[in-house]
């Protein structure tokens, strides 16, 4: 899950150094709840110099730094910076060759004449397309921007920030080049046929931000017709690091997963896959909760994922609100908003309780608020303990799909990818506040290859072994 960083900005100063010291600058930008973290020297003369001053703010109010500074005698603001901004001018990816271009001999290896014998053994032997092209390492990230984490509807335009740092996280975590593609149209049918158009060019495709119920029938329907992998991480990437947190969590209270009475609040997109990944790593007694209470079979719902839920969850039939069914519930999952779990409801909770708040930027109760009354905590924040993160996942679930070039992403690889990254972290530094591992850990996309070719290969829908697993 993604979490929004405080702000930071760079003040751009011409200082005169005869009217003002730099210490009369630090303090003013400190009264001013500023937190100067870097400073750079860009022009020094005797009379002046000129300087870029990096402050952290608490929030995104800039404007305080900015008017204390300039109260200040004997300093020019020349210009103000946003330092996240900054990152993302002219995008945050390129193309480069993999090799230089010096000669016209280079030039008719890679382009004509020379190319024409690759594009014909292409087709002759479509399979080779992965050895002969970039389709061997390469995955679309595919948004429409209808549910963008934290902003909802932004569309196609202001979802591309995001769909580019995704492409750097694939990069940077398991060497995938990574393509953002943004459709101008929200018309399912349109987006599948678009998916399935520009699919040759892919080793896999990777599915973000799409509003539910819209992105079930996306994912189902591209997963039925290409034969590359298509994983739509809002869904499953939240499910597999919300079950290796889990995992190590019962670990630490010493509770069987098969026993646990588990809630699950916020029955959209994540909040299904969670459920799903829950039964698969043979969950019995989870009982699902949304705006029409706890789902059950009996009912009727116009939401077909509602009903899939009630009919493969909450045997005993139970009823109610979610302050009603939560009590003596080990487990609570909150995939909604925030606000939604009261202190009350966690005090009804079995001893030991386990919370895991995924609800971003706000969660559905505040650490402080909670922590009293349970045993293990986590959020989708990167500010408190136990993140339940995202890139924890994709990278290498991603990275050992395309290495055995396998047809699908499976359940089975899903909860080898969740066993594989519990598994990082070691019974001598599991503990209340470390769950799961580091997102900047180097061995999590390397374990999660590993176990998701494994898996891959024992359900069949590996077309290659690598070498290191024959």
């Amino acid at each position: 899950m993604r979490t929004q960083a405080n702000l930071s900005i760079i003040l751009r100063l011409e200082m005169d150094k005869n009217k003002v010291s730099f210490g009369q600058l630090a303090t003013a930008i400190s009264e001013a709840e500023g937190d100067i973290v870097a400073i750079d020297v860009i022009h020094q003369s005797r009379e002046s110099t000129v300087r870029d001053v990096t402050v952290n703010l608490p929030d995104k109010n800039s404007e305080r730094i900015v008017n204390a500074v300039q109260q200040l005698d004997g300093i020019e603001l020349i210009n103000v910076s946003d330092r996240t901004f900054l990152m993302h001018i002219g995008g945050k990816i390129e193309t480069k060759p993999k090799m230089p271009i010096k000669n016209r001999e280079d030039l008719s290896h890679v382009y004509t004449p020379g190319v024409a014998r690759v594009c014909m053994a292409i087709h002759e032997d479509e399979n080779k397309a992965y050895s002969l092209t970039m389709k061997r390492n390469t995955v679309a990230v595919v948004s429409d921007g209808t549910a963008v984490l934290g902003l909802g509807d932004v569309g196609p335009r202001a979802a591309m920030p995001v769909m580019e740092g995704k492409a750097v996280l694939f990069k940077q975590f398991a060497k995938i080049d990574a393509v953002p593609i943004c459709l101008d149209t929200t018309d399912t049918e349109e987006i599948i046929r678009t998916v399935k158009a520009i699919a040759p060019a892919f080793g896999g495709i990777n599915l973000e931000d799409i509003s539910s119920p819209r992105c079930f029938e996306i994912e189902q329907r591209l997963k039925e017709e290409l034969d590359i992998p298509v994983f739509h991480d809002d869904q499953h990437g939240t499910a597999v690091v919300l079950l290796a947190g889990l995992l190590n969590a019962l670990k630490i209270v010493g509770k069987a997963i098969e026993t646990a009475k588990i809630v699950v609040t916020g029955i959209g997109a994540a909040g299904v896959a969670c459920t799903k990944m829950l039964l698969s790593a043979g969950a019995k007694n989870v009982i699902c909760v949304d705006r029409a209470g706890a789902l059950v079979a009996s009912e009727q719902y116009d939401n077909p994922m509602w009903q899939w839920c009630a009919a493969h969850t909450n045997a005993a039939q139970v009823t109610g609100s979610l302050s009603e069914v939560i009590e003596g519930a080990d487990v609570f999952i909150g995939i909604s908003g925030p606000g939604v779990l009261k202190v009350e409801d966690v005090k009804k909770m079995a001893d030991d309780a386990i919370v895991f708040a995924l609800a971003n930027p706000a969660p559905e109760i505040l650490p402080d608020e909670a922590e009293p009354y349970v045993r293990v905590m986590a959020t989708g924040r990167s500010d408190y303990p136990n993140q339940i993160n995202n890139v924890l996942c994709f990278p290498g679930i991603f990275r050992g799909a395309l290495d055995c070039r396998a047809t699908t992403i499976n359940e089975e690889m899903k909860l080898a990818a969740a066993q594989a990254i519990a598994s990082i972290v070691g019974d001598d530094e599991l503990g209340e506040h470390y769950i799961t591992p580091s997102v900047f850990n180097k061995k999590v996309a390397g374990r999660i290859r590993e176990a998701v070719i494994r898996a891959a290969i024992d359900t069949d829908v590996a077309r290659r072994i690598p070498r290191e697993f024959r």
